[in-house]
């Protein structure tokens, strides 16, 4: 879980843990020198479905959560970003992929970590890839060699079941999840 926030982000004073005075109703930190109310808010992290014909873009983690499993190129939003601009450069940076940004198909809550993924579907231009450092290494595969005992992330998992099955109806819907 999170850490939570022990000093004041504007003036570093010692927060405290309590209902704000303004008609809130949740325990904040607040300062009680500046009366700065901090928000925890959760984390979006963004990321496609790149496609080349038949097949999709996994990328084998060098990081650490899950280094050595297999993921869909995604991370965390960075601030001035538009989610599908966030996904993107996630795409970009993990695979080093060419493609077009289609529409958004999940958006995954998983309330217990504080985060809400989304990821999008995304059109491979090439079957070139490069990847960064922190990727092992990018691969296309069939539905049929998905290493699905090595995904990374319930949310890659359920984010490409939801699109074989899509893809088999041959319509695709956006999916909202909730991950327990």
């Amino acid at each position: 879980m999170r850490t939570p926030i022990k000093h004041c982000k504007n003036c570093g004073t010692a927060v405290e843990n309590r209902v704000p005075d303004d008609g809130d109703t949740r325990v904040r930190a607040v300062c009680p020198s500046c009366a700065t109310i901090h928000y925890e808010n959760p984390l979006n992290v963004v990321g496609t479905i790149p496609v080349w014909k038949d097949q999709v873009l996994l990328c084998k983690r060098n990081i650490e959560p899950r280094f050595g499993k297999w993921t869909l190129p995604a991370g965390f939003l960075e601030l001035g970003e538009t989610l599908a601009h966030g996904a993107g450069r996630e795409t970009q940076e993990e695979a080093g992929a060419q493609f077009e940004i289609k529409d958004l198909f999940s958006v995954l809550n998983v309330a217990r970590v504080g985060q809400v993924h989304f990821f999008y579907q995304a059109q491979l231009l090439s079957n070139q890839f490069e990847p960064g450092h922190e990727t092992i290494e990018a691969v296309l595969f069939n539905e049929a060699d998905i290493p699905w005992d090595e995904i990374a992330f319930k949310t890659v998992r359920e984010t490409l079941k939801h699109f074989f099955a899509d893809r088999k109806k041959g319509q695709f819907s956006l999916h909202l999840v909730d991950i327990e």
